[in-house]
């Protein structure tokens, strides 16, 4: 899909890769709907990005999610491209994993998306064409040790977007997966960790620097335009299953 003159959907657009996405497609020419809790943040974004505007709503309550793509829809008439960017990590070993705090992510990280998903799929239906891109982890891809809380989460996001794909094609609907390496954002500062978690620092130094987050936009326009099911931040990454 070529995505100027479209309308796109960003979600988590306050920040991080979704901040560096809503940026690029606006770039591409694209009509923007950021989408994060911080309305502040979204209208100084907004006056900055030409022909985007603002739709908060908080990824984590159902409601609100519905209630945004109606209001996208009213402002636009259409929704071409819904860009799920919202989510927060949480790290612990499975033997101390908190329930409820797994419960939350679980909310932001893989429903937020999923009714995001549902709202938009029969607006799209009826245009004929449409193009969905859910952003994963590369953890999803590892088994790595106090990392199973998010990576299992992706995990299941990564089943329900490739379901998703293979359910919507008659409908011209494209589900893509877009799959980031460590990235150069907020994001690790904000992820929940474990008390129980002490973090070996050796080997560090042996691993590629985090990407900046325009690296992780190039990739998901990359998605959108080739509509390719899988899109890895570095072709290394194809052989971590």
């Amino acid at each position: 899909m070529d995505v100027k003159d479209k309308v796109a959907i960003v979600t988590g657009a306050s920040s991080g890769i979704g901040l560096a996405t809503a940026r690029l497609l606006t770039e591409r020419g694209a009509k923007v709907a950021l989408v994060a809790r911080s309305v502040d943040k979204l209208e100084a974004l907004s006056r900055e990005l030409s022909g985007s505007f603002v739709a908060p709503a908080d990824m984590t309550v159902e409601e609100e999610v519905r209630e945004m793509v109606a209001n996208v829809l009213d402002h636009c008439g259409r929704i071409d491209v819904l860009v799920n960017c919202a989510g927060r990590g949480y790290d612990a070993p499975v033997e101390h994993t908190d329930v409820d705090t797994l419960r939350d992510i679980f909310q932001l990280d893989v429903v937020g998306p999923l009714v995001a998903m549902q709202a938009v799929i029969p607006i799209m239906r009826r245009q004929g064409s449409g193009t969905i891109v859910n952003v994963s982890s590369g953890t999803s891809l590892m088994n790595l040790p106090n990392m199973s809380p998010y990576s299992s989460l992706k995990r299941a996001l990564n089943a329900l977007s490739l379901a998703a794909r293979e359910e919507l094609k008659r409908d011209n609907i494209v589900v893509s997966v877009v799959y980031p390496y460590m990235t150069a954002t907020d994001f690790e500062e904000n992820t929940i960790k474990d008390s129980h978690i002490q973090w070996e620092e050796e080997g560090d130094d042996d691993l590629p620097p985090p990407d900046p987050p325009e690296h992780m936009a190039r990739k998901i326009l990359e998605a959108i335009e080739t509509e390719a099911a899988e899109v890895h931040a570095h072709d290394w990454m194809k052989d971590l299953r």
